[in-house]
């Protein structure tokens, strides 16, 4: 089948013959971000070096949602639907409320200030975990070069309680972050130390306790070509990730099912949808959207 490659025939179940990859946009600088707002029949991304925020809409095409966005790249909602982004510029988390007012959640842990948080989500108990890599703050374009004052890791905090938790310390780039669909697992990418030859860079795995304790961190899987940036899950556990040709699907037990092929490199993804059936994909500066036979598991 054009435009994918099966490596378990499960993947040809997930795939749609009659539904392509589909060019929505180009032109941006590097896109990011990808969230879908079903309320508003949208979805929001980060055009990230130009720092604005976009708007996509069916029938209605691109606008600007935000900008300046303070050079925003990861995004998520809460349990409330209100939109949370990862700052660059800012080295915080802020959260846009009812009435399009800002809110910043956090900005520092042990009294020095967060590299550049990255990636987001939001558990089902309404913490909100985040990558926070030195990326952001290592060069003009997607933010402007800071001195860093923490090392990377990876975050949990509590907006009930401003309670915020290294969650795990051991990371040279924490990057894209997912909960399995019963939050028994999280998935986070290891991008590495890039300004080094041969990075680490690989998923991994963690358990989760019930009171969101981690445990293992074992490589789950190692994308190639690329890197896995960006990711997301399915309702069978599957992980979608970002990758150098494409996004590639990776089931529960870390064995690569199959590829959607993509012709530029992938950054992030996301599910959307009045189903979540379709696949929108940061291409670097396209825009591309593909309808599948499986659903994401995102809320809201």
């Amino acid at each position: 089948m054009d435009g994918f490659e099966i490596h378990d025939e499960r993947f040809k179940h997930y795939i749609l013959g009659n539904a392509p990859l589909e060019e929505l946009g180009s032109g941006f600088r590097w896109i990011e971000g990808p969230v879908w707002m079903g309320d508003a029949d949208c979805l929001l991304f980060q055009d990230l070096p130009r720092n604005r925020t976009m708007r996509w809409i069916e029938g209605a095409g691109f606008s600007v949602y935000r900008a300046p966005s303070n050079y925003a790249n990861g995004q998520t909602r809460d349990r409330q639907g209100r939109l949370i982004a990862c700052s660059h510029r800012g080295r915080c988390l802020y959260r846009t409320e009812y009435d399009g007012t800002v809110t910043t959640l956090v900005e520092r842990h042990a009294g020095r200030r967060l590299n550049s948080p990255n990636d987001v989500v939001v558990k089902s108990d309404g913490t909100i975990w985040f990558s926070d890599p030195v990326y952001g703050i290592a060069n003009d374009y997607e933010g402007g070069r800071q001195t860093s004052e923490q090392p990377p890791a990876l975050y949990r905090f509590d907006p009930a309680t401003n309670e915020i938790t290294v969650m795990a310390g051991d990371f040279d780039g924490p990057n894209g972050l997912a909960f399995s669909p019963d939050e028994r697992r999280l998935y986070v990418a290891e991008t590495g130390d890039q300004s080094k030859p041969n990075p680490r860079q690989y998923i991994r795995v963690f358990d989760v306790a019930p009171d969101g304790a981690l445990s293992g961190g074992d490589i789950f899987h190692t994308i190639s070509p690329g890197y896995c940036d960006g990711m997301r899950v399915d309702e069978d556990g599957n992980v979608w990730s970002s990758a150098g040709d494409g996004v590639h699907c990776i089931s529960p037990e870390g064995k690569l099912m199959g590829k959607i092929l993509v012709p530029h490199t992938v950054s992030n993804l996301t599910f959307g949808g009045p189903t979540k059936n379709r696949l929108f994909i940061g291409g670097s500066h396209t825009l591309y959207s593909i309808f599948l036979d499986r659903r994401g598991v995102q809320t809201p």
